[in-house]
C-alpha cells in the first residue's frame, strides 16, 4: 500500500529492477552483460501450499502464502527464478533497451544545477554531477556557482558501498549553522537523523534512528522529531536537546488510525503538530521559542472533521471541511484558537477545492482545483486586493517550490506539462507577473511544437465525466491505427500530476500516444471526486479507467489491439483489477508494485499502513466492508481465463507494498492463465517502494520497461 504521507508513485519516469546496479552511466553494448538465455526459457512455478482462512462464511485457499517468508531461502529462490526467466525472455530486446537507455540518456543534462532558494542569508541548492548517481547539496553566501560554496550533504560519499539512498529531513537551524539530515540506506524508508555543523563540516554525536519528520525550535539546540511503531505508523514525538542522552516523549497517539507530523510555520513563530487519520486532523501548536513549554490543541478532533493550520500576524489561519468536503478558510486569535474564536475568511465553494494556503508577510497564495486543473489565487493582506495566477495549456501541473523566506513579495512554483519540461517561476505579487528562473533542459532536437495536448472528457456508464489529459505528436492522426499508453491511479484524494518525462519522447517519437485517466478516488475534481473512489464506491475507480480505455478506442486515439496500460501502487491494483474486469480490452499491462493482495493485507493489522488504510479501503473483518474489497481484489479474482502481456515490478525492501503481494499474484496468475502471452516479474532485491534511487540505474529500468511496451505496441520487432 501507499499512503498519501509518502506520495503518489510516479512510473513515467523510473522504475524497478534486480539486474541493472552499475553506479555510473555505461554505454549502450554495456547494458545487461549477463541476461543471455541459457537454452530456451520456461517460466517457474511457485509450490503450492494450501493455506485455508475461513471468514463471513467464505472459505479462502490461499496456495501461495508462505511467499511472505522472507527469511525462507525458499523465498528468494523463487524471486531469483523469475528474475531469470524475465532475462532470458527479455534477452533478444538487449540491443532495444541499449539504444532507448542512450537516446533517453542524451536528453539529460547530466552536469546541472537546480535554482539556489535564500534562507537566512544564504542560498542553498542542489546540484548533479555527470557519472554520479546522487545529488549533491552545497550553500553559499552569494548566488550559485559562488566561490565560496559549501557541500552541506553529498548524498554519493553516503551511497559508498551501497545500493541505495535516500534522503528525506533537511532543516538548518535558525542561526544557519546547523544542518539536521536524515537518510535511509535500504528503502525501507527507515531514516537515521544526523546533526552537521556546517561551520566546521563535523557531525555531532547525535544520531537518532527510526525517525520519520524533524524541525528546530527557535534556541538552535532543541528538536523535536516523530518516530513510528512496528506498523510504520509515527505516532510518537520526542524533544531532543543537542548533547543530552535522554530524549524526553512529549506526545503519544495511541489511536492506530491516526499519524502525526511535526513541522515549523514559514514564520518560524511556531511548531505544528498535526495529527491525522484519513477523514480526521487535530493540530498542536508550541511557540518556537518557548521549546520547554507544553503543546496545545487548537482544535479537539471531531470525526469526519479535516483541518490544517497556518500562522499570520496575531491569527491562526485554518483550511477546514467543517462547512463542505473541498474546505474552506477560517482565521482565529492565536490567543483563542478554539471554535468560537472563527472567522470565515474564504467560504466553502462546491466547485473549487481549496488544497492548501501559504503565508507570507504581506500575502497568501491559495493552492485550489478547479474543473480538475490547479489554480492559484493570491491575496494581498495590505490592499486586501485577490487575483488569479493564469496558465496557457489546456492540461498543466502546478505545484510549489522552495519558499523558505517570510518577509517577500514574490514566491516560487513549479509549472509543466505533457509537453513543457519542468519549470521554476517566480512571481511578483505586485507586478502580478511571472519570471522564468529556470527550465529543465531537454537536449537534443526536442521541439514542444511538434506535440499536441488535448483535455478529453469519456462518459461512464452511470453519466460521470472522467476527464482525460492525453499528448500525441501532431503528424499521429486520432484515425484508429495508433498504439497508446494509458496511465491511471485513482487514490487516497491524489491527482494525477500531468507532468513532463523526457523519457516519453522515446515512445511519442515512435508513434505512440499518452494519456492519464484522471479517475474517481483521486481528487481531481475535488473531495467528492475521492469519495466517489474509495469505500463502497471503489468499483467506480475501475470502471472509470475502463471507461476511458474504450472512449480512447472508440474516439480513434487509439488501435483495439495496441492499448497498453501501467500504473504504479494502488494505481496497480488499478492494473489488477481491469485486468480482471476485461482483460480482452488491453494488449499489455506494466504494473509496478502493486497493491494486489487487498484482502489479506488488510486483515494484517501488523503490516504498515493496514490499519490507517480502513478508511481507504474498508476493514475486512467487517462483513459488508469485506464484501466491497473481495469484489475488486486482484488476486483474490484470478480466474482461469486469458490475460494481456504482463511486465509485473516489485521491491523486496518496499514497506508500502510487501513485496510477497505481486510475487503471490504473479505464482497465481501463472497457475491459471490460459494465454501464452508474456508474464514476468521482476523483483529489485535492493531497493524500496520508488524502485532504484540511483538517477543512472532508474533510467536503465525506464528503458527496460519502455522496450516491453515497444515490443506490445508493435513499435518493435517481437523478441520470440
Amino acid at each position: 500500500m501507499t499512503h498519501l504521507a509518502y506520495g503518489l508513485l510516479v512510473i513515467v519516469a523510473s522504475s524497478t529492477t534486480a539486474w541493472s546496479q552499475s553506479a555510473a552511466p555505461a554505454r549502450a553494448s554495456d547494458l545487461d552483460e549477463d541476461i543471455a538465455p541459457r537454452g530456451a526459457p520456461s517460466p517457474p512455478a511457485a509450490e503450492r501450499r494450501p493455506h485455508v482462512v475461513e471468514l463471513h462464511g467464505e472459505r479462502r485457499q490461499d496456495d501461495w502464502f508462505w511467499l511472505r517468508e522472507r527469511e525462507n531461502p525458499e523465498v528468494a529462490a523463487y524471486l531469483q527464478a523469475e528474475n531469470d526467466y524475465a532475462r532470458a525472455v527479455l534477452a533478444p530486446t538487449e540491443a532495444l533497451r541499449g539504444a532507448l537507455y542512450d537516446e533517453m540518456l542524451a536528453r539529460i543534462k547530466q552536469t546541472d544545477l537546480n535554482v539556489p532558494y535564500p534562507e537566512g542569508g544564504w542560498f542553498y541548492n542542489s546540484r548533479t554531477e555527470e557519472g554520479k548517481q546522487y545529488p549533491i547539496y552545497v550553500r553559499s553566501r552569494g548566488p550559485a556557482g559562488a566561490a565560496e560554496e559549501t557541500v552541506t550533504v553529498d548524498l554519493n560519499r553516503l551511497a559508498q558501498g551501497l545500493t541505495f539512498m535516500a534522503l528525506r529531513t533537511y532543516e538548518v537551524s535558525d542561526d544557519g549553522n546547523l544542518l539536521a539530515y536524515s537518510t535511509d540506506s535500504v528503502g525501507f524508508r527507515v531514516y537515521t537523523l544526523r546533526v552537521k555543523d556546517l561551520r566546521t563540516g563535523e557531525l555531532l554525536p547525535d544520531r537518532i534512528e527510526g525517525v520519520d519528520t524533524a524541525a528546530w525550535a527557535a534556541d538552535d539546540r532543541t528538536l523535536f522529531y516523530t518516530t513510528e511503531d512496528h506498523a510504520k505508523r509515527p505516532y510518537r514525538l520526542w524533544r531532543h536537546v543537542l548533547g543530552r542522552p535522554q530524549d524526553e516523549l512529549v506526545y503519544e497517539e495511541r489511536d492506530e488510525l491516526f499519524r502525526i507530523d511535526v513541522r515549523r510555520t514559514r514564520s518560524d513563530a511556531y511548531l505544528l503538530l498535526n495529527v491525522a487519520s484519513l477523514t480526521t486532523s487535530e493540530v498542536r501548536y508550541l511557540p518556537a521559542d518557548r521549546p520547554g513549554d507544553p503543546w496545545r490543541v487548537i482544535s479537539p478532533r471531531r470525526h469526519g472533521r479535516e483541518y490544517e493550520v497556518g500562522h499570520h500576524g496575531n491569527r491562526f489561519w485554518i483550511r477546514v471541511n467543517d462547512a463542505g468536503r473541498n474546505f474552506r478558510l477560517v482565521s482565529a486569535p492565536v490567543a483563542d484558537p478554539s471554535d468560537a474564536a472563527w472567522r470565515e475568511e474564504v467560504p466553502h465553494r462546491d466547485d473549487v477545492m481549496l488544497e492548501s494556503a501559504d503565508f507570507f508577510a504581506d500575502h497568501v497564495v491559495l493552492w485550489e482545483r478547479e474543473a480538475g486543473l490547479p489554480q492559484l489565487r493570491v491575496t494581498d493582506f495590505r490592499s486586501g486586493e485577490t487575483h488569479r495566477v493564469e496558465f496557457p495549456e489546456a492540461a498543466y501541473d502546478v505545484y510549489a517550490s522552495t519558499n523558505e523566506e517570510w518577509d517577500t513579495r514574490v514566491f516560487r512554483y513549479g509549472y509543466q506539462s505533457l509537453v513543457t519540461p519542468p519549470s521554476i517561476l517566480e512571481y511578483d505579487v505586485d507586478a502580478r507577473a511571472s519570471r522564468l528562473l529556470k527550465r529543465t533542459e531537454v537536449l537534443g532536437d526536442f521541439d514542444p511544437a511538434r506535440y499536441v495536448t488535448e483535455r478529453l472528457h469519456a462518459r461512464a456508464a452511470d453519466g460521470t465525466r472522467i476527464p482525460i489529459s492525453l499528448v500525441r505528436r501532431r503528424d499521429v492522426e486520432a484515425d484508429g491505427t495508433a498504439p497508446l499508453l494509458l496511465w491511471g491511479y485513482g487514490a487516497y484524494g491524489y491527482p494525477y500530476p500531468v507532468e513532463f518525462s523526457s523519457n516519453n519522447l522515446s515512445l511519442l517519437d515512435r508513434g505512440m500516444a499518452l494519456a492519464i485517466a484522471h479517475v474517481r478516488g483521486g481528487g481531481e475534481l475535488g473531495k467528492a471526486w475521492h469519495d466517489a473512489g474509495r469505500m463502497a464506491n471503489k468499483m467506480n475507480t475501475f470502471t472509470d479507467f475502463i471507461a476511458a480505455a474504450e472512449f480512447l478506442v472508440a474516439e480513434g486515439h487509439a488501435a483495439r489491439d495496441r492499448l497498453v496500460i501501467e500504473g504504479g501502487s494502488a494505481g496497480g491494483l488499478l492494473m489488477g483489477a481491469v485486468t480482471n474486469l476485461r482483460p480482452d480490452l488491453f494488449r499489455a499491462v506494466v504494473s509496478h508494485v502493486p497493491f494486489v493482495d487487498v484482502v489479506n493485507t488488510m486483515l494484517d493489522e501488523s503490516l504498515p499502513l493496514t490499519v490507517i488504510e480502513y478508511e481507504e479501503w474498508g476493514n475486512p473483518h467487517r462483513a459488508e466492508q469485506y464484501r466491497w474489497i473481495r469484489a475488486y481484489c486482484p488476486y483474490t479474482n484470478v480466474a482461469a481465463r486469458a490475460y494481456p502481456a504482463l511486465l509485473v515490478r516489485t521491491s523486496f525492501h518496499d514497506s508500502q507494498v510487501m513485496y510477497w503481494e505481486p510475487a503471490k499474484y504473479v505464482a497465481k496468475l501463472r497457475a491459471s492463465k490460459t494465454d501464452a502471452n508474456p508474464l514476468l516479474l521482476v523483483t529489485n532485491m535492493g531497493a524500496g517502494h520508488g524502485g532504484a534511487s540511483g538517477r543512472y540505474d532508474a533510467l536503465r529500468e525506464r528503458a527496460l520497461d519502455v522496450a516491453f511496451i515497444l515490443w506490445q505496441a508493435g513499435l518493435a520487432p517481437d523478441p520470440s
